[in-house]
């Protein structure tokens, strides 16, 4: 469970953190005389060994490991994989591999446990373009010239292929960058343009050599995200949001000077794209286990703002018997943390997943609207399941989720209060029907499965010591199950065709029919269309007045809001009138100024 705790970012353990980026130090390192001269370059057609040793980096003049720091078998790599890399080699390349992999696999031999991994990309020194194509084997394909990736497919296996590269900024986005690529570029340089430094690592499976110029070995065992280069990561803004998401995948902190990085160029939010935004987001929300780090980072890296109806949840208070986490912002963290395990629990699939956690790190949003602290110090938040949709619904759209999650998440939302009976009322066959067709799951909203982990993540997420009512999430579910295979349970039986056989006139009171059918069907008054027909003929006269009632009260009240538009309509007016008035006196006497 995540901690707590106001926000809060780390240096390295046991000593202060590092002045300047890490790319400023590798530079500074290498001033200082501290990197050692590499061996020669091999040329061309001479074997290997001697000063031409192939652990001899050849296309910069430092070395980025002097005390040879080799990790022999650290990724368990496939044989398709081990071809790419062999060719690479033979055609005189030096191919290692980068990014992810290596930090996966350096984090799972923290734990014991050997990576096999399909999914490496590999950055290739030494080789053209030209050299590097016909050297790859496999069905090879080109992501433009320009930006030095390459593609190959071996036995259905994937390979991103690379030449080192610079990105110059010419533009707004992710997107605005001239690259341009350079086989032999250092290693220090190429590795700068990297987002983090546990990012900026590669590995040589021939010799076993890591080459880490930015420490980012070391800050992966302190559990620091730090950047690479200041340059470089604020040319790329949507980088706040991968730091964002690994944050919640690893449970790492922002390193300080990072932080105040993201709060610099927390303006260009502006510029990025949703489709990126949700990107990282989906990320977060399948693979995070530390959604309460990602939202504390989120917060500490100053871009919590740009998504007002989740900052407006900070410090909004909560009855300490039930919530003795603290504020709200604290119990959202929380529920998320409880949503990421209770999916892998029940081994969810992604979508379902990212619903779960996405309903979890919003279902409270209502309290920054209903939180009322009253004279006597108690703490009331009614109502807050449905003023809370429409915010969520604002979250939603700005990350970019798409819209059959919103589908799902918004129901969960508005509907995940109604787990406990008042008073000493149990869980009625009629309660699940009418949650059932609330929460529409034949028409693409949430099952009652889906809502009952959700409520499980609010009811756990509550810190040590809460208070807890009895747990009747059982019950539902049982009934669930029962009354599921009901015929039209949870969507109205009766509908128009019904109503006009019957002779009723099509008109504003078919609805206000057909809603009443609804309340009896979900009493189970009846089950199938014979049962709908026969309530219908039955109770004829007495729905038909019921429904004039309510049609009645509904004109009364569109009045009413009609009646208040207008009013308010002319207050406008008024005011916009008197306003113009004022500019206009304001510069016949400008002008009378000037003429004086």
């Amino acid at each position: 469970m995540g901690s707590a705790s106001t926000p809060h970012v780390y240096g390295h353990a046991g000593h202060p953190p590092r002045q300047g980026s890490p790319a400023e130090q590798a530079i500074a390192r290498t001033q200082e005389g501290m990197t050692t001269t590499l061996p020669p370059r091999q040329p061309r057609g001479v074997p290997s060994g001697g000063e031409y040793a192939p652990y001899a980096h050849a296309e910069g003049g430092v070395a980025l490991n002097p005390a040879g720091d080799r990790i022999p078998g650290l990724i368990d790599l496939t044989p398709e994989a081990q071809e790419i890399l062999d060719s690479i080699r033979a055609a005189g390349g030096r191919p290692l591999i980068v990014g992810g992999a290596v930090r996966d696999s350096l984090l799972a031999r923290a734990q014991g446990a050997p990576v096999a991994s399909k999914d490496v990309d590999i950055e290739v020194y030494g080789l053209s373009a030209d050299q590097l194509r016909a050297a790859l084997p496999g069905n090879v394909q080109e992501f433009g010239q320009n930006f030095g990736v390459l593609n190959t497919s071996i036995k259905g296996q994937d390979f991103d292929v690379t030449l080192p590269r610079r990105d110059n900024k010419t533009g707004e986005g992710h997107r605005g960058f001239l690259v341009e690529t350079d086989p032999e570029m250092p290693f220090e340089e190429a590795f700068a343009r990297r987002d983090f430094t546990i990012n900026a690592m590669g590995w040589d499976d021939a010799t076993g050599e890591l080459v880490d110029p930015f420490g980012g070995r070391a800050d992966l065992e302190a559990g620091v995200l730090r950047h690479t280069s200041a340059e470089s990561f604020g040319e790329d803004p949507i980088r706040v949001f991968r730091g964002v998401q690994f944050s919640g995948r690893f449970g790492f902190d922002l390193d300080p000077e990072t932080a105040q990085l993201c709060r610099e160029i927390a303006p260009s939010f502006h510029s990025l794209h949703k489709d990126g935004i949700w990107k990282e987001f989906r990320k977060l929300t399948t693979k995070g286990t530390h959604i309460s780090k990602a939202l504390q980072t989120l917060h500490a890296a100053g871009w919590e703002d740009h998504f007002p109806d989740l900052a407006a949840t900070r410090g909004v208070p909560q009855d300490p018997i039930w919530h003795p986490e603290g504020s709200v912002e604290v119990h959202l963290g929380l529920a998320g943390d409880e949503a990421a395990a209770i999916a892998r629990r029940d081994g969810l699939g992604e979508d379902e997943t990212s619903i779960l956690v996405l309903a979890a790190i919003t279902h409270d949003f209502g309290k920054a609207h209903s939180t009322i602290v009253k004279t006597n110090g108690s703490i009331v938040s009614g109502g807050h399941h449905e003023t809370g949709v429409e915010p969520a619904r604002q979250f939603l759209a700005q990350i970019g989720a798409p819209n059959d999650q919103v589908r799902k998440v918004l129901p969960l939302i508005r509907e995940h209060m109604c787990h406990t009976p008042g008073g000493d009322e149990k869980v009625s066959d009629t309660a699940v029907r009418r949650l059932l067709r609330r929460l529409d799951h034949a028409g693409g909203g949430p099952s009652l499965k889906e809502w009952s982990r959700l409520v499980e993540a609010d009811k756990a997420g509550r810190g040590d010591g809460a208070r807890h009512s009895f747990n009747h999430l059982p019950i539902w579910l049982e009934k669930a199950d029962r009354l599921g295979s009901e015929s039209g349970v949870g969507k109205p039986i009766l509908k128009g065709p019904h109503l006009a056989e019957s002779g009723i006139e099509r008109g504003p009171l078919w609805g206000h029919i057909i809603a009443q059918s609804v309340e009896a069907q979900d009493d189970g008054v009846f089950t199938d269309e014979a049962g709908a027909r026969d309530w219908l003929a039955g109770n004829r006269k007495a729905v038909l007045t019921e429904a004039q009632r309510r049609w009645q009260k509904a004109q009364a009240k569109a009045e009413k809001l009609q009646r208040a538009r207008l009013a308010a309509m002319k207050i406008q007016q008024t005011e916009q009138k008197a306003q113009a008035r004022a500019e206009k006196e304001r510069a016949r006497a400008a002008r009378q100024g000037d003429a004086g």
